[in-house]
């Protein structure tokens, strides 16, 4: 029995590949490495071929080389004492004549997170930070964040951070962006205690070399820049004209972050017409983005919302690239009406509003209730537009499609509430779609309406009348509370045709109703009734405040916190990244939980989207994070 269970254990799929990587012919060792990486890559457990692996490291096979490097960075940690057994080879590659050997090298040796790999890193490492080749160069540069991370006193004692700092008078552009993204790592790793700081000879550096980078190089180096401070409004401008040109980047991230350091720039710069130029440089490149695919499309209408919010009249003359095709994803369609309503101007407010009516049409019924919603805040916003937005909420009222007509009596108190009296001709026309409202929001916003201007409708008592039958039924209490308060408003204006109606709501609504708080409404008014009826009169049809369009923007400290991270997660949750990213949270001495949000020591914390790898596609190690919503 014990000979047929280990003979079952040697047909396993690892003990097969182990025969395959002690083979004698080349290409069954190179099959087998991939099927090696391949079980790693869907998780499955290959550790216990570790020794195997590491014998076929000396091989002049490119590809070999890459995944047998990949799978000592995935083991590294839970097998540090037979990764040293690898060291000499990568010692020896570090010296290799192909420049990718030795950049593979030097990178994955920074990578290993192992400490007994340090001592026989660190003079490989000063070689190829002086390589001759760039891609060496900048290969090393990544690495010494990495030493750092690992331990900071050992990349100090060697001189490495300050080679790093050396390292951005490189003639390589690509070098000069790898070593922007690693001081601002490390940077971070010592809570911005001063691994570097921009001045103005640096600052010049780097423009230039962002001319000639990748565009991640790009990026790397632009959100260096945004923590500058220009001595003088020469040098702010001087640095806003030579960004400029990167406004017709071909990257929607290269675009943002040259938006971002313009706006906050901004307030260096007193010439009013130089801002003027600015921002007329700006609107090109963001109506672009427009024309990108759907996400795309997102991540930038949530960016252009906190730019209006800065700047409301940029886009005021592009109105019509906002509007909403056909084929727009539904969130792409949401940011769009929020964005055309924050644009509009009294100028182009009757075309969006006939858009808005089109909207209002579609079969989409979350999208029609936003169209209709947008109508509204129109006319609130707009008193030369609040005549042509109630014509046209009363033509979609007209055509009887439930969603669309208990979304307009909803939108339409407000409208009454922001301009009593002006709009009393349409109160009766309203009435005659009563059977179709059923939603408990639009029936009390429909019942308000008809309390309110009760003596603009003929046979109101009959209406209010009709709607009591089902009093008790009613499951939502903000409907019996509306017709409570609109029976006595009615009694109040027309106390002859209006008392019996006010008593049987009160007696029902005391002596029946289930619900406390309709019966102590019903009370009071049934006591002040009693009492004193100018009183109850004063209460109840008192002067409404009119309703103010809500303030849909961010406050100013939290306007200026996300304009500085333009382009990145934070700008589209519209929350700053301090609230839910963490790097590297023991090194800062923070606890690794959601509790730390808002804590003072997070205040440091910031976002880095270049920094990890966007330098180099391939992998040079991802910060930690922890995300908490």
């Amino acid at each position: 029995m014990k000979a047929k269970v280990l003979a079952a254990l040697r047909k396993g799929e690892n003990y097969e590949l182990k025969t395959e990587l002690n083979s004698e012919y080349r290409e069954r060792r190179k099959e087998a490495v991939r099927r090696v990486i391949a079980n790693m890559t869907v998780g499955k457990d290959v550790s216990g071929l570790f020794t195997d692996v590491l014998k076929n490291m000396q091989t002049d096979d490119l590809e070999i080389k890459k995944l047998i490097y990949l799978y000592l960075i995935n083991y590294a940690k839970t097998q540090p004492d037979l990764v040293i057994l690898a060291v000499n080879t990568f010692v020896k590659d570090t010296e290799d004549s192909n420049p990718l050997i030795r950049a593979l090298a030097i990178r994955t040796m920074g990578c290993l997170h192992v400490p007994e790999v340090l001592d026989y890193l660190c003079d490989p490492l000063r070689t190829c930070l002086k390589d001759p080749n760039p891609y060496v160069r900048k290969t090393a540069v990544m690495c010494v964040a990495k030493v750092f991370e690992l331990n900071a006193a050992v990349a100090e004692e060697n001189g490495f951070v300050d080679a790093v700092r050396e390292s951005l008078s490189d003639s390589n552009s690509m070098v000069v962006a790898n070593v922007v993204s690693a001081l601002a790592e490390m940077n971070e790793m010592e809570g911005g205690r001063g691994i570097w700081r921009l001045d103005t000879s640096t600052v010049g550096k780097l423009l230039t070399a962002v001319n000639e980078c990748t565009e991640w190089g790009q990026i790397a180096i632009l959100e260096a820049l945004v923590d500058y401070r220009p001595q003088d409004e020469k040098e702010a401008e001087n640095i806003c004209e030579r960004l400029l040109p990167r406004l017709q980047h071909a990257n929607g991230s290269v675009v943002l972050s040259t938006v971002r350091l313009l706006l906050t720039y901004e307030k260096y710069v007193k010439r009013a017409d130089l801002l003027q130029q600015f921002s007329k440089k700006m609107v090109p490149p963001l109506v672009t983005l427009l024309s990108s695919e759907p996400e795309i499309q997102y991540v930038a209408l949530r960016n252009i919302n906190l730019i209006l919010q800065r700047q409301p009249k940029l886009l005021s003359k592009e109105i019509r690239v906002f509007f909403c095709k056909y084929n727009d994803p539904v969130y792409v369609k949401y940011e769009k009406l929020d964005v055309l309503v924050r644009i509009c101007s009294e100028r182009n407010v009757e075309p969006l509003l006939n858009e808005l009516k089109e909207y209002a049409k579609e079969v989409d019924v979350d999208f029609v209730r936003h169209a209709v919603q947008a109508i509204s805040r129109l006319a609130i916003k707009y008193d030369s537009a609040a005549e042509r937005a109630v014509k046209v909420l009363t033509d979609l009222i007209s055509t009887k499609v439930e969603y669309v007509v208990q979304e307009s009596m909803i939108v339409l108190k407000d409208i009454f509430r922001r301009y009593p009296q002006r709009f009393d001709g349409v109160i009766a026309t309203l009435c005659e779609y009563i059977d179709i409202v059923d939603k408990p929001e639009a029936m009390a916003a429909l019942i308000w309406i008809i309390g309110e201007y009760s003596e603009h409708i003929t046979n109101v008592g009959n209406v209010l009348s009709g709607m009591f039958e089902g009093f008790l039924e009613q499951e939502d209490e903000s409907v019996q509370l509306a017709l409570v308060n609109a029976a006595v408003k009615y009694f109040l204006k027309s106390p002859q045709q209006g008392q019996a109606l006010v008593l049987k709501a009160l007696q029902t609504a005391t002596e029946k109703c289930a619900n406390p708080d309709v019966r102590d409404r019903a009370y009071i008014y049934w006591r002040l009734l009693s009492a004193d009826p100018e009183a109850a009169r004063s209460v109840a049809l008192v002067d409404k405040p009119p309703v103010e369009l809500e303030n849909v923007n961010l406050p100013d400290s939290l306007l200026q916190e996300l304009v500085k991270e333009l382009g990145c997660v934070s700008s589209v949750l519209q929350k700053p990244a301090r609230l839910f990213v963490y790097k590297r949270a023991e090194k800062a001495g923070l606890p690794r939980h959601a509790e730390t949000v808002g804590s003072e020591a997070d205040e440091e914390t910031t976002t880095s989207e270049a920094a990890a790898g966007g330098v180099d596609t391939t992998n040079e190690g991802e910060p930690e994070l922890l995300i908490s919503f």
